[in-house]
């Protein structure tokens, strides 16, 4: 516990493992169709947003439970 923490008389649950996580680029094969590429780039930006809407939600749920405010 943070001194912070321990001050708000509160304690945070933990952040999710998969909100911390990272997401790679997709691999470029050599000789593969460059729309193929574009394909998995873009459905890895589309796990990447959906992780971010993850965390957004996981914020606003401590900001309700907590009665804070943005």
């Amino acid at each position: 516990m943070t001194r912070g923490q321990a001050a708000a008389g509160v304690t945070l649950p933990p952040l999710p493992n998969d909100l911390r996580r990272q997401e790679a680029h997709a691999p470029v094969v050599e000789g593969e169709a460059v729309i193929a590429i574009l394909a998995r780039e873009r459905q890895a930006l589309d796990r990447a947003n959906a992780r971010q809407g993850r965390i957004v939600q996981f914020y606003d749920d401590l900001t309700n439970r907590y009665g804070t405010h943005r």
